[in-house]
C-alpha cells in the first residue's frame, strides 16, 4: 500500500448520528484501513478538540494522527504526550491582514443588527472562528451577501461557511479569517507532510464540506450526505468528486461505508487491498 492521507469530517460523515442506517461492521472496516502503517489520518470538523476527543470515546473511533477543528481554524497533532497545537496554522491564518486586527468581540457588534443571525454559545466560539445560528428559512446566499460587504466594509476579509445541522433543524454561520477554513488547513497539512493529491481523499457530507469538495483534492460524498449538498454537487459536477452509491462490499454507501467506497475509487490498490481483508474476514 502506498502512502495515503485519509480526511474526513466527522458528524454524519464517519460518525453515523444521522437518520440514516449504519451498515453493520463499516466502522470496524474503516478501523482497519487506518490502522495501517502507510496511512496518515486526519479528522476535520467543526467540533472542537474536547468534542472530537468526547467523539472519538463515544463511537469508538481510531485515534488520528492530526485533528483539524473548528471548521479548520485550528490544527493539532497527536505526539506521545497528548496532542499539540500546530503554532505554524496559527501564525498564518492569524495575519491582522484578514480581520484587520479585529476581535471577534468586535466582528459580531459589527453584525449586531442582522436580525437573522444569533450568537452560538460560548463553547462553539474560538479564536479565529466566531459562530451564529441562522433559520433555515433563511436565505444562505443572501445571509453570506450581507455578511461579507458589512465585514469588507470595515477591511475584515473573512470566509463566510454555511451549513446545516440535522439534528437542531438550524442554519449554521462560521465566520473565520479568509486565509482558514478546512479546504485551506487540509492542503496546509498536505505541503507539510509531503502528500501529493493523487495521495490524499477527503470525506465529507455537509455545506462546510463544499469547498474541499469542490476543488481539485480528491474527495467523496457520503451516500447520506444533506440533500441540498448532492443537488450543488450535481449542479457543479467535478472529476476528483465522487458520491457514494452504496453496493461496495455489500455495504449501503451511508458514513464510514461511503467513505471507504469513495477510496476505493480513487486508490484501487487500496480497493484490492480492502476486497482481500473482506474475503479473509
Amino acid at each position: 500500500m502506498r502512502p495515503f492521507l485519509l480526511c474526513t469530517d466527522l458528524d454524519r460523515t464517519l460518525i453515523p448520528n444521522g437518520a440514516a442506517t449504519e451498515s453493520p461492521y463499516a466502522r470496524a472496516h474503516f478501523a482497519n484501513l487506518v490502522r495501517q502503517p502507510h496511512v496518515t489520518l486526519a479528522y476535520v470538523s467543526g467540533r472542537n478538540l474536547a468534542q472530537i476527543e468526547e467523539a472519538i470515546k463515544t463511537y469508538q473511533l481510531p485515534t488520528p494522527n492530526f485533528a483539524i477543528t473548528d471548521v479548520g481554524s485550528s490544527i493539532y497533532q497527536r505526539k506521545f504526550s497528548g496532542w499539540q497545537s500546530w503554532r505554524a496554522w496559527d501564525v498564518r491564518i492569524g495575519l491582522d491582514w484578514d480581520w484587520a486586527g479585529a476581535s471577534a468581540e468586535h466582528i459580531s457588534s459589527l453584525l449586531a443588527d442582522v436580525g437573522e443571525l444569533r450568537l452560538q454559545e460560548p463553547e462553539k466560539q474560538a479564536r479565529h472562528k466566531l459562530s451564529f445560528y441562522a433559520p433555515l428559512s433563511a436565505s444562505a446566499t443572501n445571509l453570506k451577501q450581507v455578511i461579507e460587504q458589512r465585514l469588507a466594509q470595515h477591511g475584515v476579509q473573512a470566509n463566510v461557511i454555511w451549513s446545516v445541522d440535522e439534528e437542531t433543524q438550524l442554519g449554521l454561520i462560521d465566520i473565520l479569517p479568509a486565509r482558514a477554513g478546512k479546504r485551506q488547513a487540509v492542503e496546509f497539512l498536505m505541503q507539510a507532510r509531503g502528500f501529493s493529491r493523487e495521495q490524499t481523499v477527503f470525506a465529507g457530507d455537509s455545506g462546510n464540506d463544499l469547498d474541499v469538495m469542490l476543488s481539485d483534492i480528491p474527495a467523496v460524498l457520503v451516500a447520506n450526505a444533506h440533500p441540498e449538498v448532492k443537488a450543488r454537487s450535481v449542479i457543479q459536477p467535478h472529476i476528483n468528486l465522487y458520491i457514494a452509491k452504496g453496493d461496495f462490499l455489500g455495504m449501503n454507501g451511508n458514513y464510514s461505508a461511503g467513505i471507504l467506497e469513495g477510496i476505493s475509487h480513487f486508490r484501487p490498490d487500496i480497493c484490492d487491498w480492502l476486497r482481500q481483508q473482506h474475503v479473509v474476514g
